[in-house]
């Protein structure tokens, strides 16, 4: 199973690193309006963290994974 996550990374106002994680977010994803988004979060306050709010975007990381279960019950692989 592949999964896609989208990770939001914020400056707080302590100067710590912030992350928001997007699950599943629509493809494709288009840099410029992530950038936008994240702008429009900084600018009107939407999230706080223990350091302060978020102060400035620092980047995004789109994060594909592949997942591979395997059934180790007795009887299983």
């Amino acid at each position: 199973m592949t999964k896609t996550t989208l990770e939001l990374r914020f400056q707080n106002a302590m100067g710590r690193l912030v992350r928001l994680v997007v699950p599943d977010p629509k493809q494709p994803v288009d840099p410029a309006a992530t950038r936008q988004a994240m702008t429009q979060l900084v600018a009107l306050g939407v999230f706080t963290s223990a350091g302060g709010d978020l102060i400035k975007p620092i980047d995004a990381r789109l994060i594909t994974t592949n997942q591979e279960t395997w059934d180790m019950a007795e009887g299983g692989v």
